[in-house]
């Protein structure tokens, strides 16, 4: 008998809260139709949405059919929930242009072949409807006091929450009800940060259809700390080559702590989980071939096998010295440019190693620059011609990371 996918998802820690019982044996007798929905707030996917996308890869994997929804209607709005503030507003050319990127992206993830799976966006049903008419069909199925205890909302409550925001809930829940009447979805899934939502979607159904409707909660990646995974000093960990280089996206990965080695080898890699097992079991030194691994992995499944190898050369050149492999972050500057503010401070922060000049003199007095391997104390040392041997320089910032400069006539 073939293995009930939510056994999987179970051993894996992607479970963590489903709405009722019954939801394992429907998963073990039927093959449904089931959806995660992706708000189109940025130009990329980042890793928070990879734990989805994995889950959804199992699911798939196991013979159900997923249903993608990008969010281009209820990003008009803005989900309230974890946010201290209200979401700025964005224009519909940029969410339009942003769904579009995430359908792409999702499409390299998941196998969307004719029949493997449903791509929906929600500004088809959201951005067209008669406001009356869903007040009455469904504003009437929600109550405002049990909607105010939702975690989503009662954070907000004392900063203020908008009325604008509070309708989120009703697009959400009302985006399961047509996926429900039109394709037979029965299943939505999602971070546990959208818990309240999805109740709501669950609990419409089987008001307004008389049937069951199941909800799953997806562990939110965090950090053995209990803080978020994913970001780092420049800020996320992006799916888009172009906005997280291939090199360092392979680097986050190389650096975990080792207490989470095991909760990303789970989450975010194929691997068996007997070799799960035996990779964070290891210890000391050892835990980091578990690392060296998990990264290779996850950039593999990211980017693709070549450039995992090329991240995973130029990591390994540059811890042993050797400086070289093409993945590693460049910058280049033209001779002019390099010129006309030659400090390294400054070439440090057109290169997105610091934020201000202040920030760079701070690293090098506390030591914490390295120029073509060899520690700078000036903080305002100036970089020459003999820096840039054959034409290029590298900068270290800190213990792990590398930049490249290039300068060209």
């Amino acid at each position: 008998m073939a293995e009930n996918v939510f056994d999987t998802l179970q051993e894996r820690g992607f479970v963590k809260q489903t709405t009722h019982e019954g939801l394992k044996e429907m998963l073990g007798r039927d093959k449904v139709k089931f959806y995660v929905g992706f708000d189109a707030t940025a130009d990329s996917l980042h890793v928070g949405h990879f734990v989805q996308l994995m889950a959804m890869a199992h699911m798939q994997r196991a013979g159900h059919t997923p249903i993608i929804l990008v969010g281009g209607g209820t990003t008009m709005i803005g989900d309230p929930s974890g946010k201290s503030d209200m979401r700025k507003m964005m224009t519909r050319e940029v969410i339009a242009h942003n769904a579009e990127i995430f359908k792409k992206q999702i499409g390299s993830f998941l196998d969307v072949s004719e029949g493997k799976a449903i791509m929906v966006d929600n500004a088809d049903w959201l951005l067209d409807l008669n406001y009356v008419e869903f007040l009455r069909e469904i504003g009437t199925c929600f109550s405002v006091n049990r909607m105010l205890t939702a975690e989503c909302y009662k954070q907000r409550l004392e900063k203020g929450l908008t009325f604008f925001e509070f309708n989120y809930m009703l697009m959400q829940a009302y985006d399961f009800l047509v996926l429900n009447r039109k394709y037979g979805c029965t299943l939505e899934m999602g971070g546990d940060d959208q818990w309240s939502n999805i109740l709501a979607g669950a609990d419409l159904i089987r008001r307004k259809e008389r049937k069951e409707a199941y909800g799953l909660t997806i562990t939110l990646l965090l950090k053995s700390d209990g803080k978020k995974m994913g970001k780092t000093e420049s800020g996320a960990v992006w799916l888009d080559p172009e906005k997280t280089s291939p090199y360092d996206f392979y680097q986050y990965w190389r650096n975990v702590a080792d207490a989470d080695v095991r909760t990303c080898l789970s989450l975010l890699t194929f691997l068996p989980m007997d070799e799960v097992e035996r990779l964070s079991a290891l210890k000391d030194n050892e835990i980091n071939d578990a690392k060296k691994i998990l990264a290779f992995e996850i950039t593999k499944q990211v980017h693709g096998d070549k450039a995992a190898h090329e991240a995973q050369k130029a990591a390994e050149a540059l811890f042993s010295g050797g400086g070289e492999g093409g993945s590693i972050p460049t910058t280049e500057l033209t001779e002019a440019q390099w010129k006309e503010k030659p400090q390294l401070i400054d070439v440090m922060a057109v290169c997105g190693l610091t934020k201000s000049r202040g920030e760079g003199r701070r690293l090098i007095t506390q030591g914490g620059v390295l120029l073509n391997g060899e520690k700078v104390t000036d903080e305002f040392r100036e970089l020459t011609e003999a820096d840039f041997a054959d034409g290029e320089a590298m900068i270290k910032k800190g213990k792990k990371v590398f930049h490249r400069v290039l300068i060209r006539g």
